[in-house]
């Protein structure tokens, strides 16, 4: 199975159980909230959808390790906006098609100007 810089797998399974609790990423994607503040738990879909976006590398391996598989593809298709790129790598990973995620479905449907 191919891994995520040795840490999770893309099941989602943690292989360090000791540090499954807490989420260590860094304020990257996070230049426009008071980082302090963040609950990770009940704001998991508003991390998930930032790291995604804007993180780093190990920032991505870090949520897909703390939150599990099962519940990022649970909670993302929800997300209102994520980057193409961003759509792209979670179809392949989670077995996701574009048309499932809401960011994807209202983008096609607010196209551009007719232009005539």
């Amino acid at each position: 199975m191919i891994k995520l810089i040795g840490m999770i797998n893309f099941a989602g399974e943690c292989v360090d159980k000791m540090t499954k609790n807490t989420l260590n990423i860094s304020k990257t994607a996070f230049w426009d909230v008071d980082f302090s503040k963040l609950d990770f738990e009940n704001r998991s879909l508003f991390v998930i959808e930032k790291v995604l976006n804007y993180g780093l590398w190990s920032d991505i391996v870090e949520v897909f390790r703390f939150y599990g598989r099962n519940r990022i593809r649970q909670e993302i298709t929800q997300a209102s906006y994520l980057k193409k790129t961003a759509v792209s790598f979670l179809c392949l990973l989670l077995d996701l098609k574009e048309n499932e995620f809401k960011c994807y479905t209202k983008t096609q449907s607010n196209l551009g100007h007719w232009e005539h």
